[in-house]
């Protein structure tokens, strides 16, 4: 049903301003933002499809259906969003890549301004919207200063969908420019899985090994995917 044809009470627009942002449901919330629909299919149809569980041709390996959810959303590349009817223009694409943005954005203040262990889902967080849409495998790491507040986050290799060469004396490196007390290493599993293997576990006691020789301290080394994250420092594999 268009939007118009809703109850005045029943629109997304004005239940928001009448309940508040709380009272709309994913959906209504989405809806808000695209703002219009196609022919024929209303931006409500359009805001449940973007939401809808994702599906896999068996015989072909391509994917249809939505994004599963609002983090499946967040987390998707502007270019994923093509494959959904009515957002093969760059507006909507723009609009949604820009929420996804902001949302880094504020992530990052906070953990700019704070010890970041006083909020150590917003470091996960942070983590799953930078890395865990990526298509391939992603090693980065946040450098700390002495007070455990965000420096900055940089992507420093890259790899295939099942590995990664990661070089300690570069890790070295960048941590002596950034003038680093301490890291939070991290990388992605485009699999979907954010179990560590054998070999992440070997990789995280090289880093922490090398950047010891120059005191920079590895708090962390978190695995995300899509719809999750782990922490080896809590499972106490550091």
């Amino acid at each position: 049903m268009p939007l118009k044809d809703l109850p005045a009470d029943a629109r997304p627009r004005e239940k928001l301003l009448a309940r508040g942002p709380g009272a709309l449901s994913d959906t209504e919330l989405l809806a808000l933002l695209l703002r219009t629909g196609t022919a024929g299919r209303g931006v409500l149809q359009m805001a449940q499809e973007l939401l809808a569980a994702p599906a896999t041709d068996a015989r072909t390996g391509e994917r249809s259906g939505g994004f599963g959810g609002i983090a499946g959303l967040l987390n998707a590349g502007v270019d994923d969003l093509k494959r959904i009817k009515g957002m093969g223009g760059p507006a909507k694409r723009a609009e949604l890549a820009a929420v996804l943005e902001l949302a880094r954005r504020a992530l990052a203040q906070q953990l700019q301004e704070r010890e970041i262990f006083s909020s150590p889902g917003a470091v996960k967080q942070y983590l799953q919207l930078h890395l865990a849409a990526r298509p391939h495998e992603v090693f980065a790491a946040l450098f700390l200063d002495a007070q455990n507040r965000l420096l900055a986050m940089e992507e420093l290799f890259r790899g295939t969908l099942t590995q990664t060469s990661v070089y300690p004396r570069e890790v070295v490196q960048r941590a002596l420019q950034r003038g680093a007390a301490a890291v939070v290493l991290a990388h992605n599993h485009p699999s979907g899985t954010v179990q560590p293997s054998r070999a992440d576990e070997a990789l995280t006691q090289t880093l922490k090994a090398a950047l010891a020789l120059i005191d920079v301290r590895v708090l962390d080394h978190v695995i995300v995917a899509p719809g999750g994250a782990l922490s080896m420092a809590e499972k106490g594999l550091l």
